[in-house]
């Protein structure tokens, strides 16, 4: 009964973590947003000691801070922050790519042919609605192919941050599509055992992303101008 009880408790813990994080990381919560304990443990009808909890592992994330008198508010990530972000993903996402195509097996092997005609299928305007909801999926099928455990954990707490404004980037038109097409080009190179050009495709990824990103930004301060 009591480990019962401890195990409840933890799931309770993690869902506000997860609820809560996901909500910055959607855009439901946005830089400058008060999150109150109160009302947040209202709204999820658990008590205030996870509220707390969860807020304490998203500060150590980054992902709030607590400022005098105003209590926890959403950070705010500057574009030097994403450019920083940018810089170290390419370097993990490239050895992640080149780790993937040499420790490939016919496991991976089977999953990457799934992946690439599932791919090839939506970018031909076959596999209906938005391509957007396949790009986490991706990034995790390339990470854990790279079959390094400390890699993957590194990766996805990255792509948990760059999450909060990815989908700005995407906003550039036709981003999506571009973005769906290189992930299809590295899929193959690692399919097919072709290191370096794995390595050079996911680079030449995660440099658009991040140019798209930047056009989106200075856009939006051409029209608030």
């Amino acid at each position: 009964m009591k480990e019962w009880l401890e195990q409840d408790i933890l799931s309770i813990r993690e869902r506000a973590y997860l609820y809560l994080k996901n909500l910055i990381l959607e855009g439901e919560y946005k830089a400058g947003d008060r999150l109150v304990e109160r009302e947040l443990a209202e709204k999820l009808k658990i008590s205030r000691t996870p509220i707390r909890e969860a807020l304490f592992r998203l500060e150590s994330q980054g992902f709030v801070n607590t400022v005098p008198r105003k209590g926890v508010i959403v950070s705010h990530t500057s574009t030097d922050d994403i450019i920083e972000v940018f810089t170290i993903l390419s370097s993990l996402e490239v050895l992640a790519s080149k780790l993937a195509a040499q420790k490939l097996n016919e496991q991976t092997k089977e999953e990457l042919d799934l992946w690439i005609e599932r791919l090839e299928f939506a970018l031909n305007g076959k596999g209906g609605g938005d391509l957007s909801h396949l790009h986490i999926e991706i990034s995790h099928v390339l990470y854990k192919a790279a079959k390094s455990p400390k890699l993957y954990e590194m990766l996805v707490d990255l792509m948990d941050y760059i999450r909060a404004f990815a989908t700005i980037g995407r906003k550039v038109e036709g981003r999506m599509e571009e973005a769906m097409k290189e992930h299809l080009e590295v899929f193959k190179a690692v399919r097919n055992q072709e290191v370096e050009m794995a390595e050079y495709l996911t680079k030449i990824h995660i440099e658009n992303s991040k140019k798209a990103y930047l056009s989106s930004i200075e856009k939006s301060k051409e029209n608030e101008s």
